[in-house]
């Protein structure tokens, strides 16, 4: 017998708070890196890039909103959680980095740049919708320690620790903040009045913060807010096409990017079929890549993808109408301006230790619902993430402190280059990883063997250890260098072992 759809519970509220946080957290970080390195002008961010953006988002979780109801009614169940959609945080920082920010330094006009923005973001959006019909079948044959292994990496060093430093920038503010999210989210313990806890974390961290800066008492952080909303509808427009040419030298960058979210948008749909909502993966990918092609159409800069906090939200006890409020509101707030506002009233600080708390869902997620023997398959998939925490505190610090490679001891440079190579296209990295390793211990050789193989193509061609700085795919025979050849071939030799190895008996060695 079915079971009518409670599509709206408390557990939306905090969910909402979380989801919408964790978009305008983006939005924060898009401006800031634009404004604050790059002295791009702020009107520009806040009238073309931010509202179409956010239709995106809206677009979006209205779609995944509807999923959700359908879920429902297809499988009768009453505690269907919807799929949380927002913007991708790592091409977010990427498109801010390496596009728009490089863009608007050759080019001093800040509408090109735009244009060029958006000529990108439609390149990804292309890609997504053509690789979205892949999604089923790569969740078919790769191994659930692959798929959420790298899902947990994510979790580790992207979106618990780099968040951490942020914390520990503004200290009093942000720990409170997190003490707050680990006391009601992770303990799940009701603070008085039953006031959500995600909200609850950014009001208290934000009036610390305000009252610890009037007292002068945090430095240089402290900045007075500035209300100013800027209405601007967004609409389709063909400016992106002056733009091709000059963004077409971008589109070794939006390939990665694109591929990026389609990976994490298939790991996503596991971790919600392993928390209970059986999504279609072909249609999750394809709304996301749809709404990031509208959003370039109509001037956005930055893509969708389907948050890796589905766990997390469904542990808040969360069902629909949270990803409905918070297309609603990203949505219209980018078109009437509230969110600009909002940026400047909120330091990341307060927002980070929301990030944490889905990183530890998603971890916690991935020894809860893989095979205990494929516990070691799942802690190796976080290496190549780590790897990449590692190249961007690396390339931070060689950059503020004006630091070429060329001024590098030989050793330091070759430990640079490694790291470089491991961390670039770290999340198919990490997937593959993992599924060798699950597979070994399956003791199903042949198929690890032609995981490795796949990892020495991609690893020739750039998609994954990609010797160049920025990351770019190449073809292997345009470059000077030998690296790529050498983790090619290293791919090989292991393939080749496993490949000798499935013809002998296997014995299990006894636990010692």
């Amino acid at each position: 017998m079915s079971k009518k759809y409670h599509w709206a519970t408390w557990g939306d509220l905090n969910a909402f708070f979380g989801l919408m946080l964790d978009n305008v957290t983006n939005l924060v970080i898009l401006t800031g890196i634009l404004v604050g390195v790059f002295n791009y002008p702020f009107e520009i961010i806040y009238k073309k890039m931010i509202p179409s953006t956010a239709l995106g988002v809206l677009i979006g979780d209205l779609i995944y909103t509807y999923m959700a109801f359908n879920l429902a009614k297809q499988k009768g169940k009453e505690n269907v959680t919807a799929m949380p959609l927002g913007l991708d945080t790592p091409s977010t920082i990427g498109m801010a980095f390496a596009v728009l920010g490089p863009a608007y330094l050759a080019t001093k006009d800040p509408i090109l740049t735009w244009k060029i923005g958006m000529a990108t973001l439609i390149f990804m959006g292309i890609i997504k919708v053509i690789m979205s019909f892949a999604g089923n079948t790569i969740q078919k044959i790769v191994p659930q320690a692959g798929l959420l292994g790298s899902l947990a990496g994510i979790g580790l060093a992207l979106l618990a620790f780099l968040p951490l430093i942020e914390i520990f920038k503004m200290p009093v503010a942000g720990l409170a903040a997190l003490g707050i999210i680990l006391y009601s989210l992770i303990a799940r313990l009701k603070l008085p009045g039953n006031i959500p806890g995600a909200f609850a974390s950014v009001i208290i961290g934000a009036i610390i913060y305000f009252i610890l800066g009037k007292l002068n008492l945090l430095g240089g952080h402290f900045k007075i807010p500035h209300f100013q909303f800027y209405f601007s509808l967004p609409y389709p427009t063909l400016g992106f096409l002056e733009a091709i040419k000059p963004a077409l030298k971008y589109l070794p960058l939006a390939i990665p990017f694109g591929l990026l979210t389609i990976v994490g948008g298939i790991n996503v749909t596991e971790s919600a079929r392993a928390a209970g909502d059986d999504y279609n993966t072909r249609d999750i990918l394809l709304t996301e890549a749809l709404a990031t092609l509208i959003a370039g159409i109509c001037g956005g800069v930055a893509q969708s993808t389907p948050y890796i906090g589905h766990p997390a939200y469904k542990h808040m006890g969360a069902r629909a109408a949270y990803t409905l409020a918070t297309g609603l509101f990203i949505g219209i707030g980018g078109i009437f301006g509230y969110i600009s506002s909002i940026i400047t009233i909120l330091p990341v600080a307060v927002v980070a230790p929301i990030l944490i708390f889905v990183g530890l869902e998603i971890i916690t997620q991935a020894y809860q619902v893989c095979p205990k023997k494929h516990f070691p398959a799942v802690s190796f998939s976080y290496l190549p993430i780590l790897a990449n925490l590692v190249l961007i505190q690396l390339n931070s610090l060689l950059g503020d402190l004006k630091i070429g490679l060329d001024k590098l001891s030989p050793g330091m440079l070759e430990t640079y280059q490694t790291i470089n190579a491991l961390g670039h296209g770290f999340i198919l990295t990490s997937m593959l990883w993992g599924a060798v390793l699950a597979l070994i211990i399956n003791k199903e050789f042949i198929k690890s063997a032609f995981y490795l193989i796949t990892c020495a193509v991609f690893t020739l061609f750039g998609i994954i250890h990609s010797i160049k700085p920025n990351g770019d795919v190449y073809f292997p025979w345009h470059l000077n260098s030998d690296l790529h050849y050498n983790f090619a071939l290293a791919y090989i030799v292991f393939a080749l072992f496993l490949i000798i190895m499935s013809f002998t008996k296997k014995e299990i060695l006894p636990e010692e």
